[in-house]
């Protein structure tokens, strides 16, 4: 099993959107897929999820959930209610009432799952962030801690036979999104070709080897034996650039500039001083460039599926249709890309 992590610490840049139609596509190439929402806002779950699925999943009283169990039973039904999402399974650690509970994962398709995510989870930044350094001192409990997204993940792709998983974490360097990390095998970041990106890379590249470093030399050797802990390898698999709104064929000057500085920035940066390409020598860390699709989002939202299966029935008619092979087409591509970059990397 192979966990990669999808993230950018600068925001709206696809992220999700990505990481949905990846999903969906290394399923289509017949791959066992778990997709895991560790954003806070839970926009994997509400692209996966209609509003009544997502409302059920959340209906569990967080209260209720106790002594490690995801369950809870509701009061004056007798009925047992299962904790169905992340904030759900890391509530008896955060309540201080036992350890992670597993959660199973929301069957999306026949080898495709979700653990859905949850805004209930941003709770847990704050327990994630005064444990991170009692960690280091051999505190059992802390470990159990900034182990719990780890474990909860190794659990839930075992139930399902996972061999990859893909982790949608939030745009920002925070204490969930750290111990997101360190549990996954291989980082693909989506960028777009602007500043703000690149000074993302900037910082993302030395917090990473900060986070690695600190987990390998002074968590690893103190973990207790029945604890399973991540390796924190987070192997930089490359990137994927993300199109502005604009014709492929007629580039703005400023799209191909920044475009030019990413493999210089990314190679320093996250590569920890790499080879970088010579000028005009290519672009060996991008793994695909995907055009912009907004005009088939909306019906892929409404349709409830990846822009590649829309349909004449979901609306896709005439050139629309040309565009939706298009899009299968690019996406196919970046998995089978994805998987091989796997293949050299992790």
């Amino acid at each position: 099993m192979t966990s990669i992590a999808l993230f950018n610490n600068k925001g709206g840049v696809g992220k999700t959107t990505l990481a949905y139609h990846l999903a969906h596509m290394l399923s289509r190439l017949g791959h066992s897929v778990l997709a895991v929402d560790l954003d806070p806002q839970a926009n994997l779950t509400s692209m996966c999820l209609d509003e009544g699925e997502i409302e059920e999943l959340w209906s569990a009283p967080s209260e209720l959930i106790d002594q490690g169990m995801a369950a809870a039973t509701l009061p004056g039904t007798g009925r047992v209610h299962e904790g169905q999402t992340i904030a759900d399974a890391v509530e008896p650690i955060l309540h201080g009432t036992g350890d992670v509970a597993p959660v199973q994962p929301v069957a999306l398709k026949s080898g495709l799952w979700l653990l859905p995510g949850s805004l209930d989870l941003s709770r847990f930044e704050d327990k994630l962030s005064n444990e991170w350094f009692k960690s280091f001192a051999g505190d059992v409990a802390a470990i159990r801690t900034t182990t719990a997204f780890h474990r909860i993940v190794e659990h839930a792709a075992r139930s399902v036979a996972a061999d990859v998983v893909l982790i949608d974490v939030g745009p920002n360097l925070g204490a969930i999104n750290r111990s997101a990390l360190i549990a996954a095998d291989c980082v693909l970041m989506p960028l777009a070709a602007d500043l703000f990106s690149l000074k993302g890379l900037s910082n993302l590249g030395p917090t990473l080897r900060e986070w690695r470093q600190g987990w390998r030399s002074l968590v690893l050797p103190r973990v207790p034996a029945g604890i399973s802990a991540p390796a924190a390898t987070m192997a930089p698999l490359g990137y994927v650039i993300m199109q502005p709104e604009m014709r492929l064929d007629r580039p703005v000057k400023a799209y191909e500039r920044w475009l030019e500085r990413i493999p210089m920035v990314y190679s320093a940066a996250v590569l920890d001083g790499a080879p970088s390409p010579a000028p005009g020598g290519g672009d060996p860390y991008r793994i695909a460039t995907l055009r912009n699709y907004r005009s088939l989002m909306p019906l892929a939202h409404d349709a409830r599926k990846p822009m590649f299966d829309l349909k004449a029935a979901d609306g896709a008619l005439g050139s629309t249709q040309t565009y939706v092979q298009t899009c299968y087409r690019e996406f196919r591509d970046l998995a089978e890309s994805v998987l091989r970059r796997v293949d050299e990397v992790c």
